[in-house]
């Protein structure tokens, strides 16, 4: 038998669902990440599924919000500290 997608375990996650981004989300996010600035949004893994941290990674020093957000509003706020930090450092 060889290997392939027939033979590997069913891979579950979590995920904290969809929200659609604007021109100007990706435009901050876009210019962050080139800035060494990444905003991502990780799972509670000590909480039930639905709980969300958010990840500050500024060129290779980490933090994290102290708040836990359920779903949408995870990403909401990952976009607002995206804009934060556009706003912040793109003079």
């Amino acid at each position: 038998m060889g290997l392939g997608w027939k033979n590997s375990k069913k891979i579950t996650g979590r995920t904290p669902g969809y929200l659609p981004y604007t021109d100007d989300n990706i435009k901050h996010a876009g210019w962050c990440i080139g800035k060494g600035i990444k905003i991502p949004v990780s799972p509670n893994w000590e909480g039930p599924g639905y709980e969300w941290k958010i990840e500050i990674n500024i060129n290779g020093k980490i933090h994290f919000d102290p708040a836990i957000y359920e779903g949408d509003q995870a990403l909401t706020k990952m976009y607002e500290y995206y804009k934060y930090y556009y706003d912040k450092y793109n003079k």
